[in-house]
């Protein structure tokens, strides 16, 4: 099976596109340039197959290889129980915002059983590594932003404990989310909470960026904004 994966990547790889990619995702090594709709054609082919198996033996050597085993989870079919064990082997793999999102995307357990992938999230809500805790908080913007879970989204937005930017940036991107679908209840929260300035500005920022905003409601938005000391 790897050998097949190996042979389509290699056949798959575009010289310009792995340059263009590398330029996102700086820091990130063993990228080989191959598109994600080709990657997501091929996850599909194996998460139809004996996807256990694949995710048991699957190689780590590339971005794209393990970028697959995040799509082939979310692929797959089976519940939360038969696919925790393979999501928490996979998720100290992360190590870039792209197989992160693109992982988010593809996972949907949170529209089957919300409650309970909630409390498979919670257990990552304060992990040391930066992209499980992006993981939790990209699965939340995704998914969770409903009348349900808006108070317990934007209070776990709140208690992050990890200063890093990839997660600063899902934290921003969440809250703009949050405010665009239920801006009269994520208001309070924009004028009272516990996220130092970076974080804080950032999702002002994204709130006025959006197209789905009013204008009259950005202007206020942007008196929010903390100034340096």
């Amino acid at each position: 099976m790897n050998t097949w994966i190996k042979e389509q990547l290699s056949l798959q790889r575009e010289p310009d596109f792995q340059k263009f990619t590398a330029r996102l995702l700086p820091g990130v090594e063993h990228i080989l340039g191959v598109r994600l709709p080709v990657l997501r054609k091929m996850a599909k082919q194996l998460a139809r197959g004996d996807w256990r198996t694949y995710l048991q033996t699957a190689c780590d050597d590339s971005y794209e290889e393990i970028m697959l085993q995040g799509m082939v989870l979310g692929y797959a079919k089976g519940n939360l129980l038969e696919k925790e064990p393979f999501l928490r082997s996979f998720l100290p793999k992360i190590d870039n915002w792209s197989v992160c999102d693109s992982a988010c995307s593809t996972l949907k357990l949170a529209k089957t059983q919300p409650e309970e992938f909630w409390h498979f999230l919670s257990e990552y809500l304060h992990s040391p590594r930066e992209y499980e805790v992006r993981f939790v908080l990209v699965q939340m913007l995704d998914y969770y932003v409903n009348e349900d879970y808006l108070a317990r989204v934007l209070d776990a937005i709140d208690h992050v404990d990890l200063k890093s930017y990839y997660v600063q940036m899902a934290q921003a991107w969440a809250i703009s989310i949050c405010y665009r679908e239920f801006p009269e209840q994520t208001l309070p929260f924009l004028k009272e909470n516990h996220l130092d300035d970076f974080t804080h500005n950032k999702a002002l920022q994204k709130i006025t960026e959006s197209l789905k905003v009013p204008k009259e409601e950005k202007a206020y938005i942007r008196t929010l904004k903390r100034k340096p000391d």
